[in-house]
């Protein structure tokens, strides 16, 4: 790739639909993005969903709710099928149930909600941030220690279709000694993107789990290159309160609410124009196995990022 670019995200929610499962049910393909990782990135996956279940609902109904459970890993390499059943069309709302598939066994379950948007009273209301400005903070690829020349390296590097700038201390490489349960990041896309209602509660889908559970790691003291680390997604909920633009530059911050027994509980808040725009909480998978020597501790690309088949 000749420089970064949000050709990965465009890709990812490129769905096709295809002839229909069963009766009722409206199917789709897609094809996993390439990570350097043995399974598909879960963000991926759960964007995909998104985008096939916004081309079920008419054109005047958002997202505002998204549930998911992440319940296989998925393959590089083979399609999925998504499957949407329209659960109810009201007045003012739609729900729709969406399984994802690969090689017969399902990968995720989710539900959707879309609503019409009248307009009304906001809160909560602005709010301000002591944080330095996107422009005064380092870029992946300035924040990597470009020592380590892997594919993991290039792909934090340029290869995420997403301009991310952590506040904190970046965690691809090494902890953080103060051991925060908080951090925040800058995000934008690196290219614009459609101003279609689906595109950017799909964006913010795709792009959110890439860092979530980065507060378990923090509050822990590990990075991503801990050996013996392995985490995944396991359920994942996003409301989608009002319009954003992903191509202007947003704020995430995260909260890590709990770590117990392999498992953390995360809480993420977006900001835009000091708006509330979305928030999510994940709970996912982080074991640790300690390495029994300080040497192996130090060597580099061991951590299984999406091992999910762990789990």
């Amino acid at each position: 790739m000749s420089g970064p670019t949000s050709q990965r995200f465009l890709d990812a929610v490129r769905v096709a639909e295809v002839p229909s499962s069963a009766d009722g049910i409206r199917s789709f393909e897609a094809m996993p993005q390439y990570v350097p990782w043995p399974k598909a990135y879960g963000g991926d996956t759960a964007a995909q969903a998104v985008a096939a279940a916004s081309l079920t609902v008419e054109g005047d109904r958002t997202a505002h709710s998204l549930h998911a459970y992440f319940l296989s890993p998925v393959e590089i390499g083979s399609p999925v099928r998504i499957d949407v059943r329209r659960t109810r069309d009201g007045r003012s709302f739609s729900m729709r149930e969406i399984s994802v598939w690969q090689s017969g066994k399902k990968c995720l379950s989710a539900a959707m909600s879309f609503a019409t948007t009248p307009g009304g009273d906001h809160f909560p209301p602005m709010a301000s941030f002591d944080v330095p400005a996107p422009d005064d903070l380092p870029s992946s690829a300035d924040a990597l220690d470009r020592t380590a020349d892997d594919d993991a390296t290039d792909y934090w590097a340029s290869g995420r279709s997403f301009d991310m700038r952590h506040v904190e201390p970046a965690l691809y490489d090494r902890g953080d000694p103060a051991r925060a349960r908080t951090q925040s990041l800058w995000v934008r896309s690196f290219d614009a993107l459609p101003h279609d209602v689906a595109s950017h509660p799909a964006a913010l889908t795709y792009v959110c789990d890439y860092t979530i559970l980065e507060a378990a790691l923090r509050l822990r003291g590990l990075h991503w290159r801990s050996v013996g680390l392995t985490t995944a997604s396991l359920d994942h909920a996003m409301w989608f309160h009002r319009p954003l633009d992903v191509s202007r530059w947003f704020l995430y911050t995260q909260e890590a609410l709990s770590v117990q027994d392999d498992r953390a509980l995360v809480r993420g808040s977006f900001h835009q124009d000091g708006r509330l725009v979305a928030s999510v909480a994940q709970e996912g998978l982080v074991r640790w196995n300690a390495p029994t020597t300080r040497h192996a501790s130090e060597q580099p690309g061991s951590a299984a990022h999406e091992g999910r088949d762990q789990r």
